[in-house]
């Protein structure tokens, strides 16, 4: 029995240690001298691929290669070189995480592009195995759940999604833009990882719920005696559980501890760890638009738990989706900016990423011209707020591109979601312009002893 007490007491110990040195950030800055060059952002001069086979430009000539890169339209960006600075950091000294956020709609639902991005950023580099961040249970709401993580439950759900206009009341939608409700006593959930390489554990997984009183007892079955602490945020609506080891899976039971009626809302559940590296969390639902996130309540609330220092936004396919006539630059310029102001407050040194819708058909047989209005409007804020551009739309070829994508395999019939192949051709540039943007700070730093 005392040497079971030693040992747990030892695990407890060592789990503290590392949160301890997971919660240091990321901005301890390098005891050299770091003097930078004078070149501007905005003349680099970019090469054509960096880790990208250069055979690619041979079998898909008709994308634009020379553009795939995170464009700056101002000679300078604090957040930016911070970023490079922190990642540079946790790179070499391994000892902190970077939470990256990717917001968008039915592209990242789906979260095959992004989760190419996450399997990139926490395999790159060794021993950096990160965290999996905030998942929605899209299987219980009986909708395409991203095919690397799991969820399963007997009970019956209902479904709500923060795109729809006419909301029930009592509905408060958080980051992620979707809840599912469930009027049973005893609610069991399962949920492991599935056909993924990148698996981090955790030991802290934290359920996003109804706030105020929440009349549920939460058990774990045997992971029971992995738990070290569970303490409840009714303001914010959350129950975390802390464990000694980190776990891939978990069985949660939640048991109703009144004989009233009352109806358990679930709208994230956080996975989180002690582990150096990149927490990178997609937001996508399907059909959303910068109106839909603006709407959510609880967004902001919840961003600040976990202040990002990467935030891209791909969000713009839905909100050109009208006709011409329809479509209106300002009213989405207006929603872009309070969505940026949104995230510079969960963190003021936050880099965030604009990227430009990619090219789609409206109706599968009208030419899209809205998207290159967005264009306008996304370079004219990323002057104001000092942040790069990566310009799928660009890339793709401009107007009409989607119909060439489509052609070759790309691009399916509606002229508006990829192929598989066109997703992981999508994250393979990505990574490369990414690649192209460290390389182009690592030029600017010169070190003197």
């Amino acid at each position: 029995m005392f040497v079971a007490q030693i040992k747990y007491w030892m695990k407890f110990s060592l789990y503290t240690a590392l949160v301890i040195a997971s919660l240091i950030a990321c901005t301890g800055r390098s005891q050299v001298a770091v003097m930078r060059d004078k070149t501007p952002l905005d003349t680099y001069t970019y090469p054509l691929f960096h880790h990208l086979d250069t055979n690619l430009k041979h079998h898909y000539p008709f994308i634009n290669f020379e553009n795939n890169c995170f464009r700056f339209y101002s000679p300078k960006s604090a957040n930016w070189e911070r970023l490079f600075e922190d990642f540079r950091n946790m790179t070499t000294d391994k000892n902190c995480k970077l939470n990256f956020y990717h917001i968008g709609g039915s592209h990242l639902q789906a979260d095959v592009y992004t989760h190419d991005i996450r399997t990139y950023l926490q395999t790159h580099w060794l021993n950096l195995p990160g965290e999996r961040g905030l998942i929605f249970p899209f299987d219980l709401a009986k909708t395409n759940n991203p095919w690397n993580y799991e969820f399963h439950s007997k009970n019956h759900w209902i479904a709500h999604r923060s795109v729809n206009f006419n909301r029930p009341e009592g509905l408060d939608f958080g980051l992620l833009g979707a809840i599912v409700e469930c009027p049973d006593s005893i609610i069991e959930i399962r949920f492991n990882y599935d056909k993924t390489d990148v698996k981090p554990g955790f030991t802290r997984l934290r359920v996003y719920h109804n706030k105020g009183v929440f009349p549920y007892e939460l058990n774990f079955g045997p992971d029971e005696i992995l738990i070290v602490n569970k303490f409840r945020n009714e303001t914010l609506g959350y129950t975390e559980t802390v464990f000694t080891d980190p776990v891939d899976t978990f069985n949660l039971q939640f048991t109703r501890l009144i004989a009233e009626p009352y109806r358990l809302q679930l709208n994230a559940f956080q996975l989180s760890n002690a582990f150096p590296g990149v927490s990178y969390t997609a937001i996508g639902i399907n059909g959303a638009g910068l109106y839909t996130y603006l709407a959510n309540s609880n967004f902001e609330e919840q961003l600040k738990e976990s202040p990002p220092d990467f935030f891209a936004f791909s969000v713009g396919t839905n909100d050109a989706n009208v006709p011409y006539a329809s479509f209106n630059p300002e009213v989405y310029k207006s929603n872009l900016e309070k969505m940026i102001i949104k995230v510079l407050t969960a963190n003021p040194e936050c880099a965030i990423l604009l990227t430009v819708p990619n090219d789609a058909g409206y109706k599968r047989k009208y030419l899209n011209k809205n998207v290159a209005r967005e264009r306008e409007v996304i370079i004219e804020l990323a002057r104001k707020y000092e942040c790069p551009v990566w310009d799928f739309y660009g890339i793709m070829g401009e107007l009409g591109s989607s119909r060439t994508w489509n052609a070759k395999g790309l691009m399916r019939g509606d002229l508006i979601h990829f192929t598989a192949a066109g997703y992981h051709l999508k994250a393979d540039l990505f990574m490369d312009a990414f690649e192209k943007w460290l390389q182009q700070m690592e030029k600017r730093k010169y070190i003197i002893n």
